[in-house]
């Protein structure tokens, strides 16, 4: 029975990042016709993405902290609860400080999801099952990326985009209530996980395990950001796509995007399967993902929207392949017990990145430089990511659960 309820748990942490990206997404999607209702400037607008990002940079250094002392049922309710409520504020903001406040409440509060669903995977799965767990919560946001645009455009022009907003929210509502009703089995090891230590951040950042993830979602996670509150304004910008049609390549390439964060479970699984180190496996199936996406520049001379998306979703497809194993990565290497807080510290670090990137967006727009000045950042910086993994982690061993003795020594091989 307690095996079953892992497996709903994990569901439910599905569930909740799929919504979690449905509420970041919308106002994407909405940009031209909120942008001509308000007439915002493409400034403006990389204000707004900002303000998201910088909410939630600030935020992940505490959520993590927060899903580990708190725990993940009240912890991760809290969390989805505020950004629900804040998702639906949006309706009712007129200005575009009203957006930009809005917008900082909601990245605030999401940012509970990402260490949440780590948390859950790190705490109820072990071994294979870990990155197979990693892999099917990876493919959320892409399933939330998918049904948004497929879904938010026919809303907006059915009901208007204000009930876009608060149909949303009002879900995630409900989510929180089937949450609270779950009952969730015991954590593993969380009498001896209470006991242990507690490792100050301090502590992390002095350890150079931290600084592969710091750097790892430093370099990567500014190209999800940038594609996510980007691609329907390129879309509609460069190929003349209106709000009702964009949706579709969209959602393509989010499908492509969720095929990538399945495949990076898998991969690294079957790999191990096969005899093959942690080491081996994860730098392998990473060293795959990066070069994957090396061909992006080449869409500023595509003229077809779906070669476009084509190409966009072979990059998101290696994206998410990566990010995936980045996760894997870190649950090999810290126990169950920090993870969030490991993760949490390495977002802060990605958030930040994604809005310089986003507002770097912005300027290039405004001044005339199009699109490539980022995709050939796009281009190369997983590579570059994957070097400085490799230098800092030589050799990765993953960490014994059982034998943590509740110090965060390094399992660092030379």
């Amino acid at each position: 029975m307690a095996d079953r309820r892992r497996w709903i748990v994990l569901g439910l942490v599905f569930v909740a990042i799929v919504l979690n990206y449905v509420d970041r997404q919308i106002l994407a999607l909405l940009k031209p016709t909120l942008q001509a209702e308000f007439d915002w400037s493409d400034r403006d607008y990389s204000h707004m993405a900002s303000a998201f990002q910088f909410a939630a940079a600030v935020a992940f250094l505490g959520t993590g902290w927060f899903i580990d002392k708190i725990g993940l049922r009240w912890g991760f309710a809290i969390g989805v609860g505020v950004w629900s409520l804040a998702g639906m504020a949006h309706a009712f903001a007129t200005t575009v400080s009203g957006f930009v406040a809005s917008r900082a409440v909601l990245g605030a509060a999401e940012s509970i999801g990402t260490p949440a669903a780590v948390k859950t995977a790190a705490t109820y799965f072990g071994g294979k099952d870990r990155s197979v767990a990693l892999g099917l919560v990876g493919i959320a946001p892409n399933i939330g990326a998918i049904l948004t645009p497929l879904l938010i455009p026919v809303m907006a022009l059915m009901f208007g985009w204000k009930a876009t907003f608060l149909i949303a929210g009002g879900l995630g509502l409900v989510w929180v209530v089937a949450w609270l009703m779950m009952r969730i089995p015991p954590q593993p090891n969380a009498a001896r996980d209470a006991a242990a230590p507690k490792i100050a951040w301090s502590s992390l950042l002095k350890d150079r395990r931290q600084w592969a993830v710091i750097l790892g979602k430093a370099l990567t996670d500014q190209v999800w950001w940038f594609l996510l509150f980007f691609m329907p304004d390129m879309f509609h910008r460069t190929f003349g796509l209106s709000q009702g049609t964009l949706g579709l390549p969209v959602a393509f390439v989010y499908f492509m995007a969720a095929l990538g964060g399945l495949s990076g479970g898998f991969l690294p699984a079957r790999l191990l399967r096969r005899g093959w180190s942690v080491n081996a496996a994860r730098k392998t199936s990473m060293l795959i993902y990066a070069l994957l996406i090396v061909p992006i520049p080449v869409l500023v001379g595509v003229d077809s929207a779906w070669v476009a998306a084509a190409i966009l979703g072979l990059g998101l497809f290696a994206h998410q392949g990566f990010s995936t194993n980045l996760f894997g990565l870190t649950t090999d290497i810290f126990p169950a017990r920090i993870v969030g807080s490991a993760i949490g510290i390495g977002a802060f670090a990605g958030n930040l990145s994604g809005m310089a990137m986003i507002e770097f967006a912005g300027w290039s727009l405004d001044n005339g430089h199009g699109y490539l000045p980022m995709f050939l950042i796009c281009s190369l910086t997983y590579l570059a990511a994957l070097a400085a993994i490799q230098l800092i982690l030589p050799r990765v061993v993953a960490i014994d659960e059982d034998a943590d003795d509740g110090t965060a020594a390094p399992v660092i091989a030379h």
